[in-house]
């Protein structure tokens, strides 16, 4: 695609998230970044591209891109780039004020600082991801539930809602039915500060 059909389809579409390369075919994306950033369009960007020199990185960044993906883009990455930008618009939509602290939360923890480098084995960042987005729409969730949504068993669901107790992320409960064990429920930690 050109930039003027790019271009062209921005005003059209109105998109929330473009995709773009940085080499087009009559230009180069980083224009049309400042071209999209000039014209106040209000839109993110995710750059996905082969180019890598640290001033198409430097300047990428200062474009605003919520984003930069290196060719050949592996899916789970593009995945979680995509998961951690759906993550980001729902903390967004339920924000109703804010303080430092809730600015300081949505920086970090949509930054490559806040996943740790190393995940304990057994912990996908993907399927973490993935977890981590249920509790954008949902109060409160069993294992069985959350591994059902995700497509996983009970047992890789509970792993995870279990490290994210660890992470301090959620916090769990027993629910006591009429008949048989207590079920373990979770839901997300909220901190109240003083």
């Amino acid at each position: 695609m050109s930039q003027a059909d790019a271009r062209l389809q921005m005003e059209v579409l109105n998109p929330d998230l473009v995709l773009l390369d940085v080499y087009l075919p009559d230009g180069t994306g980083l224009e049309l970044l400042q071209w999209i950033r000039g014209r106040n369009v209000h839109c993110d960007v995710i750059l996905i591209t082969a180019a890598r020199e640290v001033e198409t990185l430097q300047q990428a960044m200062r474009g605003g891109v919520v984003d930069y993906l290196l060719k050949p883009v592996m899916f789970p990455r593009l995945e979680t780039a995509l998961r951690k930008y759906q993550m980001r618009q729902a903390e967004l939509k339920q924000l109703a004020d804010f303080d430092q602290q809730k600015v300081d939360k949505m920086f970090t923890t949509h930054s490559s600082e806040a996943l740790p480098q190393r995940l304990p084995k057994g912990i996908d960042a993907v399927t973490l991801d993935k977890i981590r987005l249920l509790f954008q729409t949902a109060t409160m969730l069993t294992a069985d539930e959350a591994g059902e949504k995700i497509g996983a068993s009970r047992t890789t669901a509970r792993r995870y809602l279990e490290y994210l107790i660890t992470a301090g992320e959620l916090e769990a409960d027993l629910s006591y039915g009429t008949v048989g064990r207590p079920e373990r429920t979770y839901r997300k930690l909220h901190r109240h500060t003083s």
